[in-house]
This record gives structure tokens, C-alpha cells and sequence, in this order.
């Protein structure tokens, strides 16, 4: 840059003198655990994207269930790509409302790294088998602090942990870029699980109540943009993130009507027995042999309990590694070979 101005002394400028006086500059971040040298380039925010783009736990929730089982169909969700439509659709809310993109993006993109396999069954596994307390979104900010980069963590700024640790459940992110994740979050699997729901034949559109239709719309992408336009319209040049009163209440309808048609429905939950016992016949078993588990797990029994320490290695599954340890601790490999 001209006058040896760094290029994140720029985006700095532009944040002040262009995004809403409710959005959360980068500079004013209360930083990182480690303190590190600032980068030339990028914002602080930034490089948290980058970091958690580039870091293992994201390429994993590629072969994590979002709600179908092992589906033969590769056009259903898995749970890389909910993070990527719930980030594209916290950006385009934080963009409309002048609010900090970077910062809105980094959170979306982590904010499910600690997800467990198998969906929320996995996480109903963890709450039986570790602790009442267990949640994801607690996972997912362990992942970011303790268990990525070979037990260093990412080092995230405080912000973007935040995010990640409230976007579900009763509390609010600290900032709204933080809190448009919680919405963003619902209006994308609201949404992608009806679209994956009709492809698996559980429901047909025109199950959807029609005072509900009436409100939203009928298609996907109509529902979707009324949802974020009724966000967008609530929150303009509020210091709260909302949505309109007539569009939130069909919203939560709609979410009802998918828990009573969809994620109970045992249609959709075909193997969800099977992927509950897998997960706690693991569990059993590591805590027995907790030195099978990879060194980093194993080493952490040093300092945490085994409990945690097991939890902590089978959240990081995926599914298929998580079906082929099974297959290898508990399944003689002559029955999985052909028979001659």
C-alpha cells in the first residue's frame, strides 16, 4: 500500500466510517488468549476465518449426519454443508444491516466444529454417556481452545468464541453479528430439512400447514428470503436483532411442525438405534482401553477426566470413522470379507 499504510489499517477505516454504529469493529476485539503479531492483510476476524477453514474439524463435518442417516442420495445435507448456507445466510443479513461481515462469517464457519456424529443422536449419546450438560455449541468452543491444532487450539479471538458458544440454547451472543448466527442457524435447517424431508418422501410439501405457507411462502428459496427480509425489516437501525412478530410466529410454528413430522418421525430416523449403540459400545470401550485412543486424547486422561477425554475423541468422529472403528474393535474381519 502507498505511504507503507497496511492493508488492515484500511479495512479498519472502512469499518468506522461505513458499517452501523451498532456493529462490532475489529479493532476494539478484546483479543486472543495468546496475543500474536497482527497480520498486514487481514482483519483479526479474518484470519479467524482462515483458521478455521483450514483447520481439520472443518473438513470433518463433511461425513457428519445433519439429520438423514446414510443416505444414498449425496444431494442431502451433511453438516459442512448447513455451516456453509447458515454462514452464507448470517452474511447476507449482517451485510443488509451494515454490521461486521468478517466477524459474522468467522462464526458461522465454526460455529458447528464441535458437532458430534450422528447428528443430534450423537449428541443425546454424550449427555447418557458423559454428562446431562453436553451440547455442542459447549463442544464446538472446546474444539476452537483445546482439541484442534494437536491440542494448542485455534486461538480465536474472544468474539468469535462467543459466537460460537451462544448460538443455540437460552443465552445471546455478546455482539449482533453473534446473535444473526442464532437466526441464521434456524432459518437454514428449518429450510434444508424440509427440502431434504420431501426428497426422502417423510413429508410432501403440501403437508405444510397452510396458514403457516400463507406467511412464508411455498418454495424454498421464498421461504428462506421472506424469514431474512422479516429479520432484515425488524432490525435496521436497532441495537437488537429481531424478526417482524407475524413471520417469527410462523417461523417457530413451522420448526413445530417439523419436530412433530420430521425429526420424530421414525421414517427419518431409520438406524437412528443402531447409530446410538455403535456410539455407546465405543464409549464403553475406550473408557476400559483408554490408551487405544490417539495420543493427543490419551495424553489429555493426564490432566481431564477419562470421561471427558473419551467424549472429547468420539465428538471428533465422523460417521464412517466412526462405523469403521466399530467394525475393527468389534466385528471379525473374516464375517465383513466375502465368503468363499
Amino acid at each position: 500500500m502507498s505511504n507503507n499504510i497496511p492493508v488492515r489499517e484500511i479495512f479498519y477505516q472502512r469499518e468506522e466510517q461505513y458499517l452501523s454504529k451498532y456493529a462490532f469493529l475489529c479493532r476494539n476485539t478484546r483479543g486472543r488468549d495468546i496475543p500474536i503479531k497482527e497480520c498486514d492483510n487481514r482483519t483479526e476476524f479474518q484470519r479467524d476465518r482462515d483458521r478455521i477453514i483450514h483447520c481439520k474439524s472443518f473438513r470433518r463435518l463433511m461425513h457428519k449426519t445433519q439429520v438423514f442417516f446414510f443416505p444414498n442420495d449425496e444431494h442431502y445435507r451433511n453438516r459442512l454443508t448447513h455451516t456453509l448456507e447458515v454462514t452464507q445466510i448470517a452474511r447476507i443479513i449482517s451485510r443488509a444491516l451494515m454490521l461486521n461481515e468478517d466477524l459474522t462469517e468467522a462464526a458461522g464457519l465454526g460455529h458447528d466444529l464441535g458437532h458430534t456424529p450422528f447428528g443430534h443422536t450423537g449428541e443425546a449419546v454424550m449427555q447418557e454417556c458423559y454428562s446431562p450438560d453436553f451440547t455442542h455449541y459447549k463442544q464446538s468452543l472446546r474444539v476452537v481452545e483445546k482439541l484442534e491444532n494437536d491440542g494448542k487450539g485455534l486461538n480465536l479471538t474472544w468474539e468469535v468464541r462467543d459466537a460460537i458458544l451462544n448460538h443455540s440454547g437460552k443465552n445471546l451472543a455478546s455482539t449482533l453479528e453473534g446473535v444473526i448466527i442464532k437466526y441464521a442457524d434456524r432459518i437454514a435447517y428449518i429450510n434444508h430439512d424440509i427440502d431434504d424431508s420431501i426428497r426422502a418422501g417423510v413429508i410432501k410439501n403440501d403437508d405444510i400447514p397452510k396458514e403457516i405457507s400463507d406467511v412464508l411462502g411455498t418454495t424454498h428459496s421464498g421461504r428462506i428470503n421472506t424469514m431474512v427480509s422479516s429479520l432484515i425489516e425488524a432490525s435496521t437501525n436497532s441495537p437488537e436483532i429481531s424478526m417482524t412478530p407475524e413471520v417469527g410466529a410462523a417461523m417457530e410454528n413451522l420448526r413445530e411442525f417439523l419436530f412433530e413430522n420430521v425429526y420424530h418421525n421414525p421414517k427419518a430416523k431409520t438406524g437412528e438405534d443402531k447409530a446410538k449403540d455403535l456410539l455407546k459400545y465405543l464409549f464403553d470401550y475406550f473408557m476400559k482401553y483408554p490408551e487405544k485412543m490417539p495420543e493427543l486424547y490419551y495424553n489429555n486422561t493426564k490432566y481431564e477426566s477419562t470421561e471427558r477425554c473419551v467424549c472429547d475423541y468420539i465428538c471428533g468422529m465422523t460417521d464412517r470413522y466412526a462405523i469403521d472403528i466399530y467394525k475393527e474393535l468389534f466385528i471379525p474381519s473374516a464375517w465383513i470379507g466375502p465368503i468363499l
